[in-house]
């Protein structure tokens, strides 16, 4: 799909983050597609522990990294910011740094958080990022420690899977409960789903190629539109969702949302590579899992 080898061989990765909601769809898809994994989760890796993170690479001796870890909490982040650059930025460069060592490249998981939102239309690989939250901008702090000639940044948003906590997670637990749920309408994305987003980025750390992507699933909508499409999905009436705007939500969140998450995959479209499918596809097959 992204540039990957004409003939498929086994290829040794490593995969930290190992257990979270992407992580865990990275060493599925990595053992479907046959390719020889170490898998890491923070029991047994602290990426802020750079000696730690010496030892554990220099004996993987992989050739690629899939660096999935990262402390997500958004808002604890913007009340803790040393912990967020420390694991962020700090251990990112810990992993680039051994990777370096080993002679292993570096796929650097990151957000739509990296841009302030402002943006009319969808952000594309080559905007400027401007990070407008302590999560943000410790996770551009993290792609700043990569070598875009060799390295790979993805950038995802609106992740959500069968593992882990998420969107879809929460509508559901919600809509159990509720008879009126409340969303946003004032934030728009693109939703990823882990079971198509995994298997892209496991071709992609097998392929040669580098740089920033963009890999969301197709089409964008605002949380008030999500939730009412998961209640669709889930055979619920949609008419449960009310709008809300973020100016209205008490109380505040401590961490700036962009208004604008939509991530364009232009360039994987430039490339003629094929992309996610629609997010309602994924969606509905979530949901099927999730309720049944």
């Amino acid at each position: 799909m992204v540039g990957a080898p004409e003939s498929q061989e086994i290829v040794k990765l490593l995969i930290t983050g190992a257990s979270g909601q992407l992580g865990t769809d990275l060493v599925l898809s990595a053992q479907k597609s046959g390719h020889e994994i170490i898998a890491t989760s923070h029991s047994d890796l602290d990426i802020t522990d750079k000696s730690q993170v010496d030892r554990v690479v220099g004996d993987a001796n992989v050739d690629a990294i899939i660096h999935a870890a990262a402390w997500t909490a958004v808002d604890a982040c913007e009340s803790d910011p040393q912990k967020a650059m420390a694991v962020n930025r700090d251990g990112t460069a810990n992993i680039v740094a051994a990777a370096r060592e080993s002679g292993a490249r570096v796929i650097y998981i990151s957000t739509d958080y990296v841009f302030d939102g402002t943006k009319t239309s969808p952000y594309i690989e080559s905007d400027t990022p401007n990070p407008q939250s302590v999560y943000g901008a410790s996770k551009l702090a993290g792609e700043q420690q990569l070598d875009l000639t060799t390295d790979q940044i993805v950038r995802i948003s609106w992740v959500c899977g069968e593992h882990g906590a998420n969107m879809v997670k929460t509508i559901l637990r919600l809509a159990a409960t509720n008879p009126m749920l409340t969303f946003v309408d004032d934030q728009i994305g693109s939703p990823t789903f882990t079971s198509d987003a995994a298997p892209t980025i496991i071709e992609m750390a097998t392929s040669s190629s580098a740089g920033i992507w963009h890999l969301t699933n197709q089409g964008s909508t605002s949380w008030f539109g999500f939730a009412c499409d998961v209640l669709s999905a889930a055979g619920q009436d949609p008419n449960r969702v009310l709008r809300t705007s973020t100016a209205e939500l008490k109380p505040a969140r401590p961490a700036k949302r962009p208004a604008n998450s939509v991530l364009d995959n232009a360039r994987m479209r430039k490339a003629n590579l094929t992309l996610p499918d629609d997010y309602h596809i994924p969606l509905q097959r979530l949901v099927d899992v999730l309720t049944s």
